[in-house]
């Protein structure tokens, strides 16, 4: 893989950590929330993500 998508990969592990590094508690209410949801909602949360990443590839240079 190229040294960008390992960068990249590497953003999103910080990113993914600093909610439960700095709130762990609620780190932990949103993730039951998200254990809540059916898994229609979770596929269309998960499909709203990649399309809001594609639109951000798409406008940043």
């Amino acid at each position: 893989m190229s040294n960008s998508l390992w960068s990249a990969l590497a953003l999103v592990l910080v990113i993914e950590g600093l909610l439960p590094l700095l709130n762990p508690a609620a780190w932990r209410r949103v993730f039951e929330q998200a254990l809540s949801l059916s898994d229609g909602q979770l596929r269309f949360m998960g499909l709203g993500c990649i399309l809001v990443g594609l639109v951000f590839f798409w406008v940043l240079p």
